[in-house]
């Protein structure tokens, strides 16, 4: 029988999850059985065309061990916390989005750099793996339950994603693989920030995105940068996003100055408010687990005495 701590830490998982856990383990097997995958399923910007299929394919192979490890762990314990609250079609639109959008500004990235700098390695170094999808999964936690705090580290959810990108940038200063991740961490990043920002449907309201002030760009950045990171974020706003905005401003988030139910402020409220109710059964389903296997172990006691 499983102690009660390590039955309770590892339930839980959702059917969705572990399928696709599974994706990126036969993912990873599959390269090592067969390395030659690698140029057919991972993202070499040199082959992108015809092979356009690595856009999708890329996000979801794991060229190492300690790679599918976080991968596969990341998703379970993430997803458990997000599919819930989203539900499994938004969860799975989710990934799908962010793994395409993140892969073509790779593709976009290693071209550019290609013609910058001439060096052929940008082309055909090849870049897979599923954290652009974990690094917009941090984004997500930080959307829904942005004041929890985490239990080893004493920080707050909300600062996650600025965490994991500072480490990751001052990581690269060391180590001469950062062209295979750090710019799927920035562009995972930012693509799971655009989606749920601008894109994604709340069916209860008929509504897209989070126009609310705590989830904003500048709500990355400490209090004291933000003054000057809103009027940069405000021109890309207005370049990338003032047509979603007009949209949305057309569809009702505003009517005469006033916003409507469902949006900001209210809107960003009731998901902060699922977020952290979802975590509570979680907590209270993990709790009663632990109860449970702790009265089967007693009984079991009792019986063999």
């Amino acid at each position: 029988m499983s102690s009660p701590t390590s039955g309770s830490l590892f339930a839980g998982f959702t059917k969705l999850c572990k399928g696709l856990a599974v994706v990126l383990v036969g993912g990873h097997i599959l390269v090592q059985v067969l390395p030659s995958a690698v140029d057919f399923l991972a993202l070499i910007p040199a082959r992108t065309i015809p092979f356009a299929w690595n856009l999708i394919t890329a996000g979801y192979v794991e060229q190492t061990v300690h790679g599918v490890l976080v991968s596969v762990l990341g998703l379970l314990f993430m997803g458990k916390l997000l599919e819930p609250v989203w539900g499994s079609k938004e969860f799975l639109k989710f990934i799908f989005v962010v793994n395409f959008l993140t892969s073509v500004c790779v593709f976009i990235t290693a071209i550019a750099l290609y013609y910058i700098t001439r060096q052929e390695n940008y082309l055909y170094m090849p870049v897979s793996g599923f954290q652009g999808i974990l690094a917009g999964f941090l984004v997500g936690i930080k959307q829904i339950v942005p004041d929890l705090e985490l239990y080893l580290l004493k920080i707050k959810a909300k600062w996650l994603p600025s965490l994991m990108l500072l480490l990751s940038i001052a990581i690269s200063f060391f180590t001469t693989e950062s062209a295979t991740y750090l710019p799927t961490l920035i562009f995972g990043t930012y693509m799971g920030w655009i989606y749920l920002r601008y894109m994604q449907r709340k069916p209860e309201t008929k509504l897209s995105g989070d126009p609310s002030d705590d989830f904003s760009f500048s709500s990355f950045f400490p209090e004291f940068l933000r003054p000057v990171i809103d009027p940069i974020a405000s021109i890309f706003h207005r370049m990338l996003c003032g047509r979603t905005q007009t949209s949305n401003e057309a569809h009702g988030y505003t009517l005469g100055g006033a916003p409507l139910p469902g949006s900001d402020p209210i809107e960003a409220s009731r998901r902060r408010e699922r977020g952290a109710r979802a975590l509570e059964e979680r907590l209270a389903a993990e709790e009663l687990a632990k109860a449970r296997s702790a009265e089967d172990s007693k009984k079991d006691a009792a019986e063999n005495v």
